[in-house]
């Protein structure tokens, strides 16, 4: 697809010069992937993984919130997140409300066990940050910030 906000100016990827290894969606994927394994073994002791984590964290912030609205945010398909929900209520971190204005709704709460780990996660979260940021400059941290910030709003472009 052509660049249609700067028509002169060259891609940075083409047919003849693309490499699965380079490109910048396998880079990302790796270092969420890589990022994702370093939390896995920092948080295993405390019966909870990266994923459900995740999750726990935006119900926490979303208080309310819907099944349906959380794949929106997190990316995933609904089985998966069913899954994790149902995984994340047996362990007693969240539970299931209808809601009162429409019964067909199901809303999303952490419980007050949920509430009591989380202070427990996030250490360990900007451990493993820092730990990728190990040999960053306080300057290259924020320019990585802000680019990654450009590649989403470049993207959300896209899709409107």
């Amino acid at each position: 697809m052509p660049n249609t906000s700067n028509p002169s100016r060259a891609q940075p990827y083409t047919v003849e010069n693309y490499s699965q290894e380079d490109s910048l969606g396998f880079l990302l994927h790796r270092a969420k992937v890589r990022l994702a394994q370093s939390l896995d073994d920092r948080i295993s002791d405390i019966d909870i993984t990266a994923a459900q984590w995740t999750v726990l964290k935006q119900i926490a912030l979303r208080n309310g919130e819907t099944a349906s609205a959380l794949c929106k945010c997190i990316g995933c398909d609904t089985g998966s997140m069913t899954r994790m929900i149902d995984r994340l209520e047996e362990k007693g971190l969240i539970r299931r409300e209808r809601s009162t204005t429409d019964r067909r709704v199901v809303l999303l709460h952490v419980t007050e066990s949920g509430k009591a780990l989380l202070p427990q996660i996030v250490p360990r979260v900007v451990d493993i940050l820092n730990q990728a940021l190990t040999d960053f400059t306080p300057a290259e941290i924020e320019q990585i910030k802000h680019l990654l910030g450009r590649v989403v709003t470049n993207l959300d472009k896209r899709s409107t």
